[in-house]
């Protein structure tokens, strides 16, 4: 029996329904403490949604009997979710990945060594053909701003030629 049981239930010879502290009725959890609390209050104001999932937690954590405080299950929580990312990808150790994700299916080894070979020798060649047609692509680009400014200076002095012309060297008026 869960200690909150045991507590609606009443005290019995064998002393249950005190929590470690020999109070009645206490099993050391489902007290707020002030952060939480605090963080409550925050999260209702923020968004009422946060506040709400707090309020659940803490009638989740008295339920089950959790010894922790919010944030403690945060980081357990969290810590958790690494050392499943770790196992799935293989990090974190030297041991292999047991499932899960491994990334790219290009990156895995086929089991065959001479396929595997032949893919790094196309990807290798392929990387370098996207290097050769970045760099071509970066001199386009140059050639193409070296003729818009070729344009540009063209136009700019067909224009001051025009003016000098129409306005026999003097400055126009408004």
């Amino acid at each position: 029996m869960s200690c909150h049981r045991d507590f609606r239930m009443g005290p019995s010879s064998g002393g249950m329904g005190f929590g470690p502290r020999g109070n009645y009725g206490d099993c050391g959890r489902g007290h707020w403490k002030p952060l939480e609390i605090v963080a409550m209050i925050l999260g209702f104001i923020v968004f009422w949604p946060i506040g709400l999932a707090i309020v659940f937690f803490k009638i989740w954590q008295r339920k089950h009997g959790y010894e922790g405080d919010i944030f403690a299950f945060a980081q357990e929580r969290a810590a958790d979710l690494q050392a499943r990312w770790n196992e799935a990808t293989g990090a974190g150790g030297d041991r292999k990945p047991t499932g899960g994700w491994r990334g790219p299916g290009f990156m895995r080894s086929s089991g065959n060594v001479a396929f595997d070979d032949w893919r790094e020798s196309e990807l290798a060649r392929l990387e370098e053909e996207r290097r050769r047609l970045a760099e071509a692509e970066r001199e386009f680009a140059e050639h193409i701003e070296k003729l818009r400014r070729a344009k540009d200076r063209e136009e700019f002095e067909s224009f001051m030629q025009a003016r000098r012309n129409a306005g026999g060297g003097q400055q126009p008026t408004n």
